[in-house]
């Protein structure tokens, strides 16, 4: 047994110096996904990596004796409070009081509207939840590569499974969500 796991086990049963042993050990795994998720935010983003890391942590042990079975639950659900925080915040970015996405844009050498990148997360978040529904550990399998920036290696270890069956699952997923967006914005 790992001690990630050892301690997860503490958490869940009530020991109140667990989470400070946990968090040592996870942080820089943590951090990692969080920074390769970054990379790939807008450049304006006020969202920091360890912002992010310091939310999902108060999201995931904050709670009155949090539950995780294993390390690859503990990965999913700090997997799922990221992409929530990352949602929350571009919906509160696109909010009204806070310039209801209003960009400065210059005039000179525009070209053609695209969306912005709140608007591509939210479309990409609205999807996923409907194939959630369907496909639940296909939408885990996009939680973890989209939202956290996980490689198919790391994403299999952290689900148990094999590369191969995450690779066809994120192959799927992206199609799948690719015709889900493709078909709402061609009706909205």
């Amino acid at each position: 047994m790992s001690d990630v796991t050892r301690i997860l086990e503490s958490i869940e049963h009530g020991d109140p110096k667990a989470a400070d042993e946990l968090l040592p050990l996870v942080y820089g795994e943590l951090r990692k996904l969080a920074a390769s998720k970054m990379a790939r935010e807008s450049p304006n983003q006020t969202l920091q990596p360890t912002a992010l890391v310091h939310e999902a942590w108060q999201r995931l042990v904050g709670k009155d004796n949090p539950q995780f079975a294993n390390r690859a639950h503990f990965f999913s659900a700090a997997a799922e409070a990221m992409r929530r925080i990352l949602i929350d915040n571009a919906r509160r970015k696109r909010a009204l009081r806070h310039g209801g996405g209003q960009q400065r844009v210059e005039m000179e050498g525009l070209d053609v509207a695209a969306p912005s990148d709140e608007d591509e997360l939210l479309a990409v978040n609205d999807a996923l939840d409907k194939l959630a529904a369907i496909h639940a550990v296909q939408a885990e399998v996009v939680k973890l590569r989209y939202f956290v920036g996980m490689t198919n290696v790391e994403t299999a270890q952290a689900l148990g499974l094999s590369e191969r069956t995450v690779k066809n699952y994120w192959a799927y997923a992206r199609a799948w969500l690719f015709r889900e967006i493709k078909a709402t914005r061609a009706t909205g």
